[in-house]
């Protein structure tokens, strides 16, 4: 297959060089067009020797090919990645200033944009109305991935995955009609917060848990197609608009939920920090301090094991679809019997899920931080996949690698 690769002007012009690899290695044709500007991001030599083609983004180099025109008539698919918003805006308005503009207008195939900026210029009215004038004409634009840009805001804008863009273009090609969000389609159920045990009407056990890392990952599923619903401990945030809301306080309220909510749920991803042990009794009044009465002894019965019994409802096929992908987390810390990692992979085998997603916890670590780092392990034996930044950009990940599990891996019924 003919591709030209069109280049735009922004710092995620780096991770296009992975995508560029993706199409040479499957036995692509691609001919780079960077933007002027994206060559003060990544220069033509790297184009050039990823592609194994020359590269120019002048309508006046090599004339007598007539490239401005010949490029787009013989294109089998144009992608424009990282699609900035000023490209965006030129290839609505059919202008053809230099040599990318005018192959988009002369493209007779299918066009692919996938677009990276801030998200304010994301959401601006001119840029929303640029996709949908684009989209009408019959182009593909991907929704941006939600995570950390260039600053240290974090928010829609940045650049889907190589990978995900790959997948799209290649639908694209083959007829599987519009392009659809990763999750499009699906239905994904998330648990957030820290349950709370009760002592009595005004005490409980509790844990450190501020739901952030859940609602990140409910609005990373959700900008990703899939229809969201959210079963909420206890949380420090507010979830996130549309999204079904569930709310529970207890770890056995979160266990019916979490059963019921499993039925009709392609993905499952408990993410809450659910409290391992529970109050035998809980008093009807509040429980007082006496001077003349002994200290009270509270005892402990466990909790049942959430994850677990849905791993083994959905083997039984008692709960959702057998292709269900189920999600664990692991707060964990090491010991002087093992790491975080030793623990973790033990628990993965104990628990029998999909995919564990590992965090090393501690005083400052992960509760109630907006930043964190993960490392993903799989059931089916993968490397371990590490991810690190914002929780936003965590999610990401993890969203990314469900979807591909999902597609590429998981497939049982």
């Amino acid at each position: 297959m003919r591709i030209v690769l069109g280049v735009g002007g922004g710092i995620a012009a780096y991770k296009v060089a992975s995508l560029l690899r993706l199409f040479t290695e499957a036995g692509h044709h691609v001919t780079v067009i960077p933007t002027e500007a994206a060559t003060r991001f990544v220069g033509t030599a790297t184009w050039e020797a990823l592609s194994g083609n020359p590269v120019s983004n002048s309508v006046f180099d090599d004339v007598h090919q007539v490239n401005h025109v010949r490029l787009g008539h013989e294109a089998d698919l144009v992608v424009i990645a990282p699609a900035t918003a000023d490209l965006l805006a030129k290839a609505a308005t059919g202008q053809a200033g230099d040599l990318l503009t005018n192959t988009l207008l002369m493209a007779h195939g299918p066009v692919l944009f996938a677009p990276a900026m801030h998200t304010e210029m994301w959401q601006h009215p001119a840029t929303r109305a640029n996709v949908e004038t684009l989209r009408s004409r019959g182009a593909a634009v991907l929704e941006p991935a939600s995570g950390r840009l260039t600053g240290s805001d974090s928010g829609p804008g940045r650049l889907p995955e190589p990978e995900a863009i790959y997948d799209a273009a290649l639908a694209l090609v083959q007829g599987q009609g519009d392009y659809q969000l990763p999750l499009a389609g699906r239905t994904v159920t998330i648990s957030a917060g820290g349950t709370r045990e009760p002592l009595d009407p005004v005490r409980f056990l509790g844990n450190r848990s501020s739901g952030k890392q859940g609602v990140a990952l409910a609005l990373a599923a959700r900008d990703a197609g899939a229809t969201v619903r959210l079963l909420a401990a206890h949380m420090e945030v507010p979830p996130p608009a549309g999204v079904e809301v569930v709310r529970v306080e207890t770890a056995l309220q979160l266990r019916e939920a979490a059963l019921a909510a499993a039925a009709d749920s392609d993905v499952v991803i408990m993410s809450a920090a659910v409290a391992d042990f529970r109050p035998a009794e809980v008093s009807d009044t509040k429980i007082k301090k006496r001077d003349d009465s002994a200290d009270p002894v509270i005892t402990l019965v466990r909790n049942p094991d959430i994850l677990h019994e849905l791993v083994e409802r959905r083997n039984a096929g008692d709960a959702g679809p057998a292709s269900q992908l189920i999600v664990g987390f692991a707060a964990e810390t090491g010991d002087s019997d093992g790491d975080v990692l030793a623990y973790a992979e033990a628990k993965l085998r104990r628990k029998g899920c999909d995919l564990l997603v590992v965090n090393h916890v501690g005083t400052d670590k992960v509760f109630g931080q907006d930043t964190n780092a993960v490392v993903i392990l799989a059931r089916s034996g993968s490397e371990p996949q590490e991810a690190a930044g914002s929780k936003a950009d965590v999610s990401a990940a993890i969203i990314n690698r469900i979807s591909y599990e999902l597609n590429h891996v998981l497939p049982r019924a």
